[in-house]
Order: structure tokens, then C-alpha cells, then sequence
């Protein structure tokens, strides 16, 4: 939630369009501490100037430290010259000896909301690199104006200390951490720092069509506050402001998490609702931001107005379940039982020998060896269930409620239920792996464990 309560706001000295040096820069990387010894980065590179910047710093910085970078660069394909822009920026970056590595968007795209898709793909693909190659550090190169063209766009939809807080230098993913450095640096000083390392750059043409709001922000409204003298600089220093408060909101928030839910690594959620209730109300809507978004598996939470009728429901009570978004709440024992509906897990995604898979944007599973071919991991299902339950014990049948267990992933091979993890199901002949819940989002980005019992790992159970 950026940096933390007490440290002293940074200074927003007249924007200068001079390079940023390597002392500067390694004063930046000093903010976003901590790296491992030798540093193991990897870094998204669009091609623009922006990123292309951020890869040549962030390249020099690890090298005067031992370590290492790879640049990762995604094709979208929605347009026809990104998959020659996308080799360009290959040579480039491998004529100065930076790995790189293209990442392929695959499948439909959609006709609309192409920029809020693309964003959540590019995430997505960047965040399975990261997972795994095992890097825990992933930098982008969210600049200035980025900031404030961020608290603008959500200041428009009308969000709260959390939205308006922007984007956050650092923030937590299940590979590691998400780096954003460059939070403080105008845009020009970026152009003068490729320009001083001899860097060309890609334009890309989306970033002036006006069809997208962020376009219309970055060509008229911005200018327009900028000439009243609400300049990126000052909208900048408010959003860090404010991430002090949501620092201190997202502690509170975790607090409470910590003290009225269990999260189960099979990827549901028992909430305490009367302490959960108990809570200031902003505090539980949060909270319930956080616990949906993690265990349905989305990138981002609900909007407020869904969300704060959810929360009514709850504290209504009427004994009745409710649904919001692929996610499903429902009284259970002495609690209220938060999980996956089971009719929005459809994915099934083909499994590999010794690989590792995200699936359901909520488990990472590996697989063993020995997988006979077409092997598929998807949700167990009513269908699946069936297929098994009478070769397990009583307690394994027992064990967990019947809507969770219809979305555990499981290993198919056609219609035939190969193994189970989280219920202790395997044929004695498959390979060993493991499976682990690691939503995309995780529950509370401070002070508290996402997982409450150990991953499910080798022996019996394991894919």
C-alpha cells in the first residue's frame, strides 16, 4: 500500500527533463527494497520509451550488483505489426546482452473493454513467467503521469482512499512482488534517459486514440489542470498521501481478517460473521473486497455498489446464500462459508509432464511425470465427485462442503478422475507433484498468512 505511515513525504521539485543517473536510480530501487544477493529481476517491456528506460536502468543497477534481468515483452496481437515490434525489441535489448523473452496472448479477444483485457492479460502472462522461472521481483514502468492519470480516472468513478491511492511502488502477487520505481519520474525524463543511452523506442497508436478514456486524460484533462496549476507533480504528492492512509487501512484490514476468517488451501473462506460484523463497517467492506477478489480468483474487486449490497445481506442474515460474480456466500456451521461458485469454474487446461500450471487464476499445480497423453486439470465437478467418492475413506468424503469440493482442481485423463490432492485421491501409478491455493490477489497485503495449513505435497495425493 506504498510506502509506509511514517516516513516523510518526497519532495516534488519543478519537473526536470534532464537523464536519471545511476545514483539516482539507485536511490528509487532503495525504496523497493528488499532483493535477494545477487538480484533476480524481471522487467515488462512494451517497447515504449517508458519501459525501455526502465529496462536499461534497471539493467545497469542489477549488473553493478551481480545480478541479473530479463525483459519480458507481450504480444497482444491486436494489431498486425505487434508480433515485429515484439522481435525488434528482442534485438535491441540482446544486442545490449538483456535476456528477453516474448509472451504470446492466445485466444479470443473481446470487442470491447480491449485495454481493461489486455491489462489483466498482461499481468497474467507476466506473473506466470515469474512463477515459473522463480524470479520473486517484477518491475514496471508506471511513471508520473501514469500516477495522476490513475487517480483521475478513478476519481471520475467516484473511489475511495483506496482507488485514489493509485497505483503502489510495491505490491504483492503470488510469484513476489510487483515493482513500480518510477512512480515519481516525469515521462520526459524518461525520454532523456533512453535518448542519453542511445535507445529507440515504439510508438504505440493506441496511445493517442481518444476512443479510450485514458487517452482523453493523458490529451485534454490533464493539460487542462496543469494550466490551473494542478501540475502531475502536486496530483502525484496526493495520491502518495493518501497511500499512507491506505497503509494504515490495509494493516487495520488485516487485523481483522486475521482475527474472524480461515482461509482453507482448498480455496474457500469461513468467515466469524458477528465478528466480522463487529468491525467499522468501511473496514468490512474492505475486508470483503479482499476475500472475494482472492477466492473467486479476479483480478480486481467488485465494484462498491455490489459489494456494499452484499454486505448488507450479510449483516441481514435470513439464512439464505448469495452470489456476486462467480463467488458464493452461504451460511455454514457457525459461520458464513465464502468460495468458488461452482458453475463459473469451466477451465480446463491441458497438463504436462513435470510442468507447472495457474489454474483458475486461484491454484498453482505441478505435475509429475508419467502423464498419459491428454491429460487435462479442470474441477472435479458433481460428475467427478461421483466417479470417486466410493473408493474414499469416511473422513475424505466428510471432509469438506459439497459445493467446495466440486471446484478443486483435479487430474482427468477423458472422463477418468487420475487423482484428487486435497482429497488425498491418486492412482498409485502417477507421478509425484503438488498443488498449493495462490489466488492472483491475495487475501491481505500485510501482516497476514494467505494460507493456513501446509501445501499438499508428495505421497499420497499428489498429481
Amino acid at each position: 500500500a506504498g510506502l509506509p505511515p511514517s516516513s516523510p513525504p518526497p519532495p516534488f521539485p519543478p519537473p526536470m527533463t534532464d537523464p536519471v543517473p545511476a545514483a539516482e536510480f539507485a536511490a528509487l530501487m532503495a525504496q523497493v527494497e528488499p532483493f535477494e544477493a545477487p538480484p533476480r529481476l524481471a522487467v515488462g517491456v512494451s517497447g515504449g520509451v517508458d519501459s525501455m528506460a526502465l529496462c536499461l536502468l534497471l539493467d545497469r543497477w542489477a549488473r553493478d550488483r551481480g545480478g541479473t534481468v530479463t525483459a519480458l515483452t507481450v504480444d497482444h496481437g491486436l494489431r498486425p505489426e505487434s508480433a515485429t515490434e515484439s522481435t525488434t525489441v528482442g534485438a535491441w535489448l540482446r544486442a545490449r546482452g538483456i535476456a528477453h523473452a516474448i509472451l504470446n496472448w492466445a485466444g479470443p479477444k473481446p470487442r470491447h473493454g480491449v485495454q481493461a483485457a489486455a491489462r489483466e492479460a498482461r499481468h497474467r502472462l507476466l506473473g506466470e513467467w515469474c512463477r515459473g522461472a522463480g524470479v520473486l521481483h517484477l518491475a514496471l514502468a508506471h511513471n508520473r503521469e501514469d500516477q495522476a492519470e490513475t487517480f483521475l480516472l478513478r476519481l471520475g468513478r467516484g473511489s475511495g482512499v483506496v482507488g485514489l491511492s493509485a497505483m503502489s511502488p510495491v505490491s504483492f502477487r503470488a510469484f513476489g512482488r510487483l515493482l513500480r520505481p518510477l512512480l515519481d519520474v516525469p515521462r520526459a525524463r524518461l525520454e532523456a534517459t533512453a535518448t542519453a543511452f542511445g535507445q529507440s523506442w515504439i510508438e504505440d497508436p493506441s496511445n493517442r486514440d481518444p476512443a479510450f478514456a485514458r487517452v482523453r486524460v493523458r490529451g485534454t484533462l490533464l493539460p487542462a489542470l496543469e494550466s490551473g496549476g494542478i501540475t502531475g507533480g502536486r496530483v502525484a504528492e496526493t495520491t502518495f498521501r493518501l497511500g499512507r492512509a491506505r497503509a494504515v487501512l490495509e494493516e487495520t484490514t488485516a487485523a481483522m481478517l486475521a482475527g474472524t476468517v480461515r482461509v482453507d488451501p482448498t480455496g474457500y473462506a469461513l468467515i466469524d460473521l458477528p465478528g466480522f460484523l463487529a468491525a467499522p463497517e468501511d473496514i468490512g467492506l474492505r475486508a470483503l473486497a479482499r476475500l472475494i477478489a482472492a477466492i473467486g480468483g479476479g483480478a480486481y474487486p467488485p465494484r462498491h455498489e455490489r459489494l456494499a449490497r452484499l454486505y448488507g445481506a450479510m449483516a441481514d442474515g435470513g439464512g439464505r446464500g448469495w452470489t456476486l460474480g462467480g463467488r458464493r456466500t452461504r451460511p455454514y456451521r457457525e459461520g458464513i462459508l465464502l468460495g468458488r461458485e461452482p458453475a463459473a469454474v469451466t477451465e480446463a487446461v491441458p497438463a504436462t509432464p513435470s510442468g507447472r500450471i495457474f489454474w483458475d487464476r486461484r491454484f498453482v499445480v505441478e505435475t509429475g511425470n508419467g502423464l498419459p497423453e491428454g491429460a487435462t486439470i479442470a474441477a472435479l465437478g458433481a460428475k467427478g465427485w461421483a466417479r470417486i467418492a466410493d473408493s474414499l475413506d469416511r473422513r475424505a468424503r466428510g471432509q469438506l462442503p459439497h459445493d467446495v469440493r466440486a471446484t478443486l482442481p483435479a487430474l482427468f485423463c477423458a472422463e477418468v478422475v487420475l487423482a484428487v490432492p486435497h482429497l488425498g485421491y491418486s492412482r498409485s501409478w502417477m507421478g509425484v507433484g503438488a498443488v498449493a491455493f495462490a489466488p492472483g490477489v491475495p487475501v491481505a497485503s500485510v501482516g497476514w498468512p494467505l494460507v493456513s495449513r501446509p501445501l499438499f505435497r508428495g505421497g499420497r495425493g499428489a498429481i
